[in-house]
């Protein structure tokens, strides 16, 4: 890649490198083969999926929400652009709505190829607090190149390659660099030995990969999934820099064999190359796990099993694998802003306010009683004041919230609460003054005082098909 590395690097950790946003970088893919190595690609395309992602293992493993929150705040805008018109040699490029942070391409590994790339997200729009001065975490840039297969779709993996950056504001990137260069002008010949120079380009570096079993507990709750991870995955990965593993593929979790090497989701095929689908915590989306026997409301004693049951219940199962091992107690332990934080803004707050039970509020509250059932004429009714509790009988009302100000919402809800069958409904009206009946109307609905209380009388219409409903 075409952009220069950072001075205050120490010797053996990984070199670091600053991009401005939105700026285009150049990088140069080079055919690197040794005389007789893969003669198959000889003369044939391959492809190579460039993205963009965490350098922290902790935040690969939530990328999904760190993106949805990202996505959330910056409507419309990718993470990662190719600049088409300045790159050479890339042919059938493609980037995907739901991949904000990858594009494809395929390329001739005879010919000279170059992939001018832009970043857009910037280091420290996910760092936890945003007071001012936090330090941006490193993303990394990585290139996964796959052949073609028998079958003709390239899913058959050749070479995975990455290197860590930071990613600043226009021009942030030349001050951050000039200030690294002047503190290392500062130091003594002797403290100088132990930092790298500063190069005028950054390698990526290749990574070798393989794939890595969960151990026993992980595997049963996965359902065998299969991880693509580092081969050197261990407690130096922040100094030596890794390639971030494939999104798991949504069949890993019901299906025991090995999973194809992933490919990019791409609009003309269904591919196992993606992130979770954010449509899987919609309000449409309803998750198929059991219904937890206490009920909507989570309880501290919760067990694991029965607080994944409850996560699918109330369609969170995006965030099922994240909470694997905790229990009731220790998801309703987590503050508003964990929740924002681990899963993003929309799906943040609304875990939130699952967890406390927070309903939404109606916007207008009726309470109607049925009138004792008798025989009566639609056009022979008598006022309200004959419905007046006249021999000490108790009246018992129902509570109708209307989400909608709208006769329509009105008669459903009279519908449920009466179990009568909705297209038996006619007409519903209120009784006005001297007995009259007045359609009750989109703008009467919008007039009812909230909290009203109305008595209900049920009468078979005139043609004995259907009924109609009286409020006084």
């Amino acid at each position: 890649m075409c952009a220069a590395t950072s001075p205050a690097v120490k010797l053996h950790d990984e070199t670091l490198t600053y991009l401005n946003q939105g700026q285009s970088y150049e990088i140069r893919m080079l055919d690197n083969r040794k005389a007789g190595d893969m003669p198959e690609i000889t003369g044939k395309l391959v492809k190579s999926i460039i993205r963009v992602v965490f350098h922290d293992r902790r935040l690969q493993y939530t990328e999904h929400q760190q993106l949805e929150g990202w996505k959330w705040n910056r409507p419309g805008d990718r993470l990662l652009d190719l600049d088409i018109p300045m790159s050479i040699g890339v042919i059938d490029i493609k980037t995907n709505p739901s991949q904000l942070n990858a594009v494809e391409f395929l390329w001739d590994p005879a010919k000279r190829t170059s992939a001018f790339i832009q970043v857009h997200c910037i280091s420290t729009e996910f760092t936890p607090r945003k007071h001012g001065g936090e330090k941006g975490v490193p993303f990394r840039i990585q290139v996964d190149t796959f052949k073609q297969t028998e079958n003709g779709e390239y899913t058959d993996h050749l070479h995975s390659a990455s290197c860590q950056i930071k990613v600043f504001k226009p021009k942030g990137a030349d001050r951050k660099q000039k200030t690294d260069r002047e503190k290392m002008e500062k130091r003594t010949a002797h403290e100088k030995e132990k930092y790298q120079p500063s190069y005028d380009t950054t390698i990526l570096t290749e990574m070798r990969l393989e794939p890595i079993i969960e151990d026993a507990v992980e595997h049963e709750q996965k359902k065998s999934s299969k991880r693509t991870l580092p081969a050197d995955y261990g407690d130096s990965l922040a100094k030596r820099g890794s390639c971030s593993p494939w999104p798991d593929t949504p069949t890993a979790y019901v299906n025991n064999t090995s999973t194809p090497a992933p490919t990019f989701t791409s609009a003309q095929h269904s591919s196992t190359y993606s992130i979770p689908d954010s449509n899987s915590s919609s309000p449409n989306h309803q998750g198929d796990g059991s219904s937890q026997g206490s009920g909507d409301q989570l309880l501290p004693s919760a067990t694991i099993q029965e607080t994944q049951q409850w996560l699918l219940k109330h369609r969170f199962s995006t965030y099922t694998r994240l909470f694997s091992n905790f229990s009731g107690a220790d998801l309703l332990k987590l503050t508003r802003e964990d929740l924002v934080q681990i899963c993003g803004p929309a799906d943040g707050i609304r875990l939130y306010n699952a967890l406390k039970s927070r309903s939404v509020r109606p916007r207008l509250t009726i309470y109607v009683c049925q009138e004792p059932a008798r025989s009566i004429q639609l056009e022979s009714q008598q006022d309200a004041g004959s419905s007046d509790n006249s021999n000490g009988a108790i009246y018992v009302y129902h509570a109708i919230y209307l989400e909608e100000m709208a006769a329509s919402e009105v008669t459903r809800k009279l519908a449920l609460v009466f179990n009568i069958p909705l297209h038996q409904i006619n007409q519903v009206y209120r009784q006005g003054p001297t007995g009259i009946h007045i359609l009750v109307s989109d703008q009467m609905v919008q007039n009812f005082q909230d909290e009203s209380c109305f008595l209900v009388t049920i009468i078979k219409a005139e043609n004995g098909e259907g009924f109609h409903i009286i409020l006084k």
